[in-house]
């Protein structure tokens, strides 16, 4: 723009513009730049007239905001009008016939100043002391050589020299460096410039030495003195790219400013705002590059921070955070907005989330304000290593989940796909066809002519994907899909529609039985139904699909003509609900007569058999499409269906004799068997003359098992009570009646006497006998009733049995029983399995190696007399009786051997350190030859503890490729797996996604890690291994409306996998803390599909809620036992008993244990080595005031902070705490019962916060009555362990706020997660602390699953 002439102005505009300048005439701003354009329009050059142009357009498309709009007109006007304050300055004008500006003026928004002829004061300069600003002589400084006139002219500060083309295009504004700054408002008061003040529109200006952007000394020489710089629009946070600072600026409306160090009297106030700043960049850069991380985890790692040097503070804890949590979450928006639109927002990580819940923070609360996002003039790196590859899919996998995850799954190469007509997961199309519409009644299923072949009018799919609903966080996830009406199920209890047809017989009858006349044909309306053939029939209720089913006998007696049914199971009809294949049926174990006037007409139904070839056609481009249907007459089946276990197998063969091929039922027969089963029976008759009213037998069958006189077997713990009544725990409840509200004004919160983690309600483990007798009571007649059998037993103590109560039980092995002369009488009915029992000095091996030689093993090494209360030696009858039944025949063959099996080849993926395979290594049936793990970490880990493992430390996705892309080895030369290689698939996709603790699990980072899912399962159906195991939180079965297991289970179906889920606790199964995990195992055709393990360990019920509803179908796992086990629950006291004590921040890595185990757990966890140091004991330094209220939590199970006093205390590093105020009414709680006020915020009384509310350094915590209403009182944190219960929950970075107040050890966590001492947890120096679900594998032996993440 021509800068060398000044406007010529008419003296009227001129004086106008003078009145303008003043700020006292009560114009607003906006008011007074529209005036000045006004003013001007006619008299500004052609290039001023297009600039304010383009600035009106970009503020009209809101390109700028109104504040920028605002600032670069006033900009623009003064480079044109060439004046400073309203008077035509030397300064300035030399400046624009230079070409040059600096953006830097004493009054970048063109006000008037105190000083109009912008100089500095003399009091001023010598508090800058610049050598390069010498003092004039007298009070006032002279134009010439005023500090502003050097700022100005200054060659250091300015972007081109006076030969330079381009600055008239030059955009950007140019940045500078500050120093010895200070910031005041329009009187001079100094004041923070991070309050909202700004925000707020109240002018701040600054005072300082201004430095070149390149000049990184905050020394104030060299740099150029200036005064009341601004005002400033914008203050901003930059630098979140891993230096040591954060980089904080200004942004005038001439130039941004980045602040070194501020003036001797501004520093105690930008103390403050360095400690929350830096405090911002922490949480931003450590979030940023871990997601997925705990709050647990941000509190080790702010707490182990140290500051910068030259910070005036030397250590940050969980307080500082809690008191500056407001201004951390509105920088992470901040940062958020500033960042592209395709990363992750930090603002919805799980972290962020209990932060923001913890400290009650009110999101948006800075943006409401200000309305435009804070600019960022420096650009923000972001760490790109290890950002999220979409997931890489094969054809099959790709087509089910293509909508479910369409934003996710990578569309490379698959653009050709046929477009379907319906989506099958939205909204829509989840309800079922009507049946009542016109489209409907037309259709064949419905008996109708099927010629219209339209939709069904209230599924009209949009072929839209599901949308999370992502902006509204409030909706549950189960109002987002509509619920589905009940299954429908053909029973007998349901009429069915009868046809009109003309019935006859097609042939002679081929058998005759009592009045029934038995044919293998008939034919209704000209079509031949056979025997064999499939059939529809039609239900009153027009809303009900046709039912289907397979004629397996015709037959006429007085009642008419009628035939046998054995019905099939539609896809809709099980778990896979409307995610179903609509032609794919499915066998099920339900039969019935009908008569045959029923049958609507003829179907095809075709078995589909897997190929010769299956295991190596994963992969393989193909349809989903399995069969073509033109009629709606064609249908296919694969597999059988077991509808209360959700299970799918191959068809059981029968091969029915040739003499009643006309009348066999396969599920007639099935059930036969099971209730054989179900029925005790007796054989092996013993003859003795000295019982007449019993009949004695050798050999007794129950479910498949036999039982002989000295076998040992189950019973529930009701079945008999022992002599001696062992010192029950007694329910002690923690809630105290007479409480001081004034000192404990938390404690009314507490309203249950349920403690969380107790082990009180834990049922007894079974009951234990040996048989002595297997018997029937004669009947009158002499004849036997074998319809009841009773057994004679010899009971069995456990230790905790015994007077010597819990005490004993604990120190004694769990597999250690005492004989007892004792008898009982049983039902056979009763006998929950079998178990063996042997005296230990029988044995040819140590009594350790015998128990862990398989399961339901127990041994003896004396009796207990309960009369006397005392141990004794065994009697010979009890020693020798073990040998009974073991000569020939089918007793020698009592405990058959496990057959020597060939080990699986295992691919491990999402391994972690390696837990889920080590399961599978101890039980025997795997070898995992590869593993994949994305940490580097957790990969060496890994290595670690399997040496003979190729471990990928690489993403999935991108390995997958390289195989599917033919590829034999990856960059690094590692060989990959190829088909044929891998036998069993093990993992478990990581389950943030999932984690019902994750509030904001409808993210797009969310949805990627979930479509890992869609990678695993890539994996199963390109290697096709013979077993797939897939693990995750409980959680992943009702995700979405239990969609995402509706379309995993379906992409296992198409693949030809049997497959079944269920939901395990951790805690059944030998660990002492609750854990839920959902488990989905699948076999492929030829195998055998594992049933899920019975619990070993009692537990507590309210943790053993183990179905699951699906479509308001509930579905349980193959466990009978339920809450019941074999043994007694592992406890707090079992894992952690012998670990040393050790003090607040210790640290060394290698202790001694001090004393041997005193558990039989402890024992187990240290295995066969006797290891006498102790390795990574080590606690968390806690700050003071946490030390201190954890030491004020009393030590009664139970006890939390609701618990702490309200009291000052003196802390160990000198200071004291604070007593907490309550200064609100609360609108929920009342009053206490003296009237004391209970709210700690505005907010407790129905209004807004107040951030004037806070309170800090106080023994009970102001966060968590602040907030309590709203989260369960906050029960649990800093929460006592119940010494003889169970941890709640696992977290890698145990804290107060974390629900237990014990800081555990990386040996605690080891041991309470059943973690052998020698399992490699860390890599490095760096930590690996790591979830772990124990879990029987498939043949009944412990599988520890291992989940970085879960």
């Amino acid at each position: 723009m021509p800068a060398n002439t000044s406007l010529s102005l008419p003296v009227d505009v001129r004086k106008r513009l003078e009145v303008l300048e003043k700020d006292d005439d009560g114009i607003s701003d906006e008011d007074r730049v529209k005036e000045k354009v006004k003013l001007l329009q006619d008299f500004l050059h052609a290039d001023a007239q297009d600039q304010l142009s383009s600035l009106k357009a970009k503020m009209k498309s809101s390109e700028i905001s109104m504040d920028g709009y605002l600032s670069k007109v006033k900009a623009l006007l003064g480079r044109e009008l060439c004046v400073e304050n309203g008077s035509h300055s030397d300064v300035v004008e030399q400046n624009c016939k230079n070409g040059k500006t600096n953006g830097s003026a004493a009054n970048g928004d063109s006000h008037k100043e105190e000083d109009e002829e912008g100089i500095m004061d003399t009091k001023e300069a010598d508090a800058i002391k610049s050598p390069s600003a010498p003092k004039g002589k007298g009070g006032r400084k002279s134009k010439s050589d005023s500090e502003p006139k050097k700022m100005l002219t200054d060659e250091r500060l300015s972007l081109f020299d006076s030969n330079e083309d381009g600055f008239e295009n030059y955009e950007e504004l140019p940045q500078h460096k500050i120093t010895n700054f200070c910031v005041y408002d329009k009187r001079g008061h100094l004041c923070p410039f991070d309050s909202g003040l700004i925000e707020k529109n109240v002018e701040l200006y600054f005072s300082c030495a201004v430095k070149p952007i390149y000049d990184d000394n905050p020394c104030i020489d060299g740099g150029v003195p200036a005064k009341k710089l601004g005002p400033i629009n914008a203050w901003w946070i930059t630098g979140f790219d891993g230096g040591e600072k954060a980089l904080i600026g200004f942004t005038t409306a001439f130039a941004d400013y980045i602040l070194m160090d501020p003036r001797e009297e501004y520093a105690a106030i930008f103390a403050v705002m360095q400690e929350k700043i830096y405090m911002s960049k922490m949480v931003v850069e450590f979030l940023q590059k871990n997601p997925d991380v705990s709050y647990e985890d941000l509190l080790n790692k702010i707490e182990t921070t140290v500051p910068p040097a030259g910070l005036n503070f030397n250590r940050f804890t969980e307080d500082t955070l809690l008191r500056h949590a407001q201004f951390v979450v509105e920088q992470v928006e901040s940062y958020d907005e500033a960042g592209d639109s395709d990363e992750q927002p930090i603002i919805v990580t799980p972290c962020m989330r209990d932060l923001i819940k913890l400290a009650g923070v009110t999101l948006g609360k800075r943006r409401a304000a200000r309305r435009q996002a804070i600019r960022h003039p420096t650009k923000i790196e972001k760490d790109s290593k290890g950002g999220p590859t979409r997931a890489t899919t094969t054809k099959l996998v790709y087509k089910i989940f293509d909508t479910f995850f369409s934003d996710q799954i990578d569309q490379n190469e698959k653009d050709g796909g046929i477009k379907r007509q319906r989506c099958g997961v939205c909204e829509v199309c989840l309800v079922p066809d009507c049946g009542n519409c016109s489209a409907c009644k037309d259709m064949i299923k419905f008996g109708g002519s099927g010629r219209s072949k339209q939709a069904c009018q209230k599924r009209r799919c949009p072929n839209l994907a599901v949308k999370e609903a992502e902006d509204d966080e409030n909706i549950e996830e189960e109002e987002l899909l509509p619920v589905k009406a009940p299954s429908k199920k053909v029973s007998k209890a349901k009429t069915k529609k009868q046809s009109n047809g003309k019935l006859t017989w097609v042939g002679d009858s081929i058998k005759t039985e009592g009045k029934k006349q038995y044919y293998m044909k008939a034919c209704m309306d000209n079509e031949v139904l056979e025997v064999g053939d499939c059939v529809s029939v039609s239900s009153d209720d027009p809303s009900i699909l046709l039912y289907l089913a397979r004629i397996t006998s015709l037959w006429e007696d007085n009642n008419g003509k009628w035939f046998h049914a054995h019905w099939f199971c539609r896809g809709t009809d099980t778990v896979l609900g409307e995610s179903s294949d609509p032609l794919e049926l499915f066998l099920v174990d339900d039969c019935e007569d009908m008569q045959l006037s029923y049958v609507e007409g003829k179907v095809n139904v075709m078995y589909k058999a897997p190929s010769d070839n299956w295991f190596m056609e994963g992969g393989m481009v193909e349809d989903i499409k399995v069969i073509d249907d033109d009629n709606g007459k064609n249908f296919f089946y694969q597999l059988w269906y077991e509808g209360d276990c959700a299970r799918f197998e191959t068809p059981p063969t029968f091969t029915p004799q040739e003499d009643c091929k006309y009348n066999f039922c396969a599920s007639c027969s099935r059930a036969e068997e099971r209730e054989e089963q179900e029925t005790p029976r007796v054989f092996e008759p013993i003859k003795d003359e000295d019982h007449d009213s019993k009949a004695l037998y050798a050999l007794t069958c129950l479910k498949g098992e036999q039982f002989r006189v000295g076998d040992s077997c189950y019973l529930p713990p009701d079945a008999y009570n022992f002599s001696v009544k062992a010192a029950s725990p007694v329910k002690r409840p923690h809630r105290k009646e007479d409480v001081d509200e004034e000192l404990y004004p938390e404690y009314y919160r507490k309203h249950s006497d349920y403690i969380k983690g107790s082990n009180l309600d834990a049922p007894e483990p079974f009951r234990v006998g040996r048989i002595k007798e297997i018997f029937c009571h004669r009947r009158s007649n002499g004849k036997a009733d074998v319809s009841e059998v009773k057994l004679r037993l010899y009971k069995f103590y456990r230790p905790e049995n015994t007077h010597k109560g819990a005490k004993a039980g604990y120190h004694t092995d769990i597999n250690q029983l005492y004989w007892s002369d004792e008898e009982v009488t049983v039902n056979m009915s009763e006998v929950l399995g079998r178990c063996r029992v042997e005296y230990g000095e029988d044995l040819n091996e140590t009594v350790q190696d015998f128990s862990s030689g398989g399961p339901d093993r127990f041994y003896f090494l004396e009796a207990y007399n309960a009369k006397s209360k005392s141990f004794e030696d065994p009697p010979n009858y009890a020693r020798s009786a073990v040998n009974k039944g073991k000569g020939k025949g089918k007793g020698k063959d009592q405990e058959p051997q496990d057959p020597k099996v060939p080990k699986l080849r295992t691919l491990d993926v999402f391994s972690g350190c390696g837990g889920l395979s080590e399961g599978f290594h101890q039980a025997g049936i795997a070898e995992t030859l590869w593993a994949i793990e994305m940490w580097d970490p957790a990969a060496q880990a890994f290595r670690l503890n399997n040496p003979g493992t190729t471990v990928f430390t690489e993403d999935c996705n991108v390995l997958l490729k390289l195989v599917m892309s033919g590829e034999k080895t990856n960059s690094l030369g590692q060989r990959l797996p190829q088909k044929g290689d891998v036998e069993m698939l093990c993992g478990g996709p990581p389950c943030q996604g999932f984690s019902g603790m994750n509030r904001f699990n409808s993210r797009t980072y969310s949805k990627f890690k979930n479509s890992l899912v869609v990678s695993y399962l890539s994996y199963c159906d390109y290697y096709r291994p013979k077993f797939f195991l897939l693990e995750n939180v409980r959680n992943f079965v009702s995700f979405k409306s239990s969609m995402v297991l509706k379309l995993t289970l379906r992409c296992l179906v198409r693949m030809g996998y049997q497959c079944t889920f269920g939901v395990l606790q951790a805690g059944q199964y030998g660990v002492a803390q609750t854990r839920r995990r959902a488990i989905i195992l699948a076999a492929a055709p030829g195998e055998k599909l594992p049933r899920y393990p019975e619990p070993l360990h009692v537990f507590a019920p309210r943790a053993c809620s183990l179905n699951v509803v699906v479509d308001d179908k509930k579905y349980f796992s193959n466990v009978t036992r339920g809450n019941g086990g074999v043994y007694r629950t592992i406890t707090v006291r079992d894992t952690m008993s012998d670990l040393p004590e050790i003090r607040n921040g210790a640290s060394a890595l290698e202790i001694s244990y001090n004393g041997e185990p005193q558990s039989w757990f402890q024992r187990q966890i240290r295995g066969t080595q006797y290891q006498p140091i102790l390795k990574d004991h080590i606690c968390k330094d806690l700050s003071a005031l946490v030390a201190a209220r954890m030491r004020h939590i009393p030590l009664a199970p139970g006890s939390d902070w609701r618990d702490l006093p309200n009291i000052e205390v003196r802390l160990r590093d000198g200071t004291s705490s604070k007593k907490l105020r309550y200064t609100h009414p609360d609108k929920k709680n009342g009053r206490s019962s003296s009237g004391a006020l209970r709210g700690v915020c505005t907010c407790s009384g129905g209004v807004p916060c107040d951030p004037a509310d806070r309170q800090f350094n106080t023994l009970i915590p102001w966060c968590l009555p602040h907030t309590g209403n709203r989260h369960n009182h906050w029960a649990g944190l800093y929460g006592r362990l119940e010494w003889d219960g169970f941890f709640s929950t696992t977290v890698t970075n145990p804290e107060p706020m974390g629900k237990q107040v014990r800081s555990n050890t990386v040996p605690a966590l080891a041991e309470f997660t059943s973690s052998p001492q020698d399992t490699a947890m860390y890599s490095g120096a760096k930590k690996y602390l790591v979830s772990h679900q124990l879990f029987p594998a498939p043949c009944q032996i412990k599988t520890t699953s291992v989940h970085n993440g879960m």
